[in-house]
């Protein structure tokens, strides 16, 4: 399965912590630039991280909305390993039964 992450510049940590997730492929958009939010959701994915440090009200607005109308999970959370793998657990329970990246 695969995930895209939106925020950040270096999500190499990000990276490790979903792969012990079991995901396969991530895509990265930094959400540096205006023009992110000119994209649309890739059709592959099975999740949605938004590290909301990050990127302004508008962009995570667009994409929680886009995200929800597919029924794609999704994980808002500062851009710490320590935040996202408690958010993972959250959003899919300890014994990761709804787990995407399965």
């Amino acid at each position: 399965m695969s995930v895209l992450v939106i925020g950040g510049d270096e999500i190499t940590p990000i990276k490790a912590v979903l792969k012990n997730f079991g995901c396969e492929e991530i895509t990265h958009w930094d959400g540096r630039r205006e023009s992110v939010n000119h994209k649309d959701l890739p059709k592959n994915i099975s999740c949605l991280v938004m590290l909301t440090n990050f990127l302004n009200h508008n962009t995570m607005k667009k994409f929680r909305n886009a995200a929800k109308k597919k029924e794609i999970p999704i994980i808002c959370t500062k851009r710490s390993v320590s935040c996202l793998y408690c958010e993972c657990m959250r959003v899919f329970g300890e014994d990761r039964k709804n787990c995407p990246f399965k």
